[in-house]
């Protein structure tokens, strides 16, 4: 663990640098040995340094401790930035959640807490946000349970990682205009087992079904030139597709919003800031499973 860490701290070291930061980081003497993989292991940790570099101010300290708790490994990360709201703690890890970063355009797209709690679930452990509230900065504490016994070799993946177990995701098709937001979603994706592909208007998406053959796609709907409503009636147009499941993942959630995109075709409604569990739980369902009517 202490060498994932050390690797999660190199990548993170540039940002941590550009604000000034001081970093502490904590590591045992003995090795601490959890089941898992590695890589992803190391881009949880570094989310969560990259969110403490940013969300602290020019000069602020960064702490890491990693050290074995009551059978657990537990690793935290505390930071003395700008800190979290009491009624947003159980919401930083939602996806698209974003705090106010105040002058800095640095707060992100939501995607990094996400992916970091998805993949510490994926191995077994849990992760917490803690904060005493504005300006008292932050703290992450991870909980992992350690390997039944040291091995030499890096430990295979958690079976819930692999991409061979019963009732994985489906094809999915992500459009949204944001880059950056359809690309993050779409990595985050291929975590959890699905196969994706990113696109980023909507003539672009009626060109990629023909050849993509999605079984879900996932479409914003705030989008220049084609809006999402026209993509998607678009899509039902097409008798090959009209058993494709389309989910509307948008910020636009009023009453007229979810008449519109049910009049469109849609089969669901998820607003943004989307409950992931609620996300991965319409794309595992299998295609003869696919309720055809909206969730309320």
């Amino acid at each position: 663990l202490s060498a994932v860490m050390r690797s999660a701290v190199d990548t993170s070291r540039p940002l941590i640098e550009a604000g000034g930061h001081e970093l502490l980081l904590r590591l045992p003497e003995e090795s601490v040995a959890v089941d898992g993989d590695p890589v992803r292991l190391a881009q949880v940790f570094a989310n969560l340094l990259n969110n403490s570099a940013k969300y602290t101010p020019l000069g602020g300290r960064i702490e890491v401790d990693v050290s074995i708790d009551g059978g657990a490994a537990q690793i935290c990360v505390k930071d003395n930035g700008e800190g979290i709201p009491p009624g947003m703690l159980d919401k930083v890890f939602n996806m698209f959640t974003q705090l106010d970063a105040g002058n800095r355009a640095q707060g992100g797209l939501g995607i990094g807490l996400t992916l970091a709690r998805t993949l510490v679930q994926l191995h077994g452990g849990t992760i917490e946000a803690r904060s005493e509230g504005r300006g008292r900065g932050c703290e992450f504490l991870i909980r992992l349970p350690l390997a039944a016994q040291e091995t030499p070799q890096a430990a295979a993946p958690p079976a819930a990682l692999s991409h061979q177990r019963n009732g994985k995701l489906r094809r999915v098709l992500v459009v949204d205009d944001n880059h950056d937001a359809a690309d993050s979603l779409g990595m985050l994706l291929q975590y959890l087992g699905a196969e994706t592909m990113t696109v980023h208007d909507g003539r672009a998406c009626l060109d990629a079904v023909q050849t993509f053959k999605p079984a879900v796609v996932l479409l914003d709907l705030g989008m220049p030139g084609m809006s999402g409503l026209e993509v998607a009636r678009r899509l039902r147009e097409r008798p090959e597709l009209r058993e494709t499941t389309l989910v509307a993942l948008t910020g636009w959630g009023q009453r007229e919003d979810r008449r519109r995109t049910q009049e469109a075709g849609f089969d669901y409604h998820l607003v943004k800031p989307a409950d992931l569990s609620t996300l991965q739980s319409i794309l595992s369902l299998r295609d003869e499973e696919a309720p055809r009517s909206l969730p309320h």
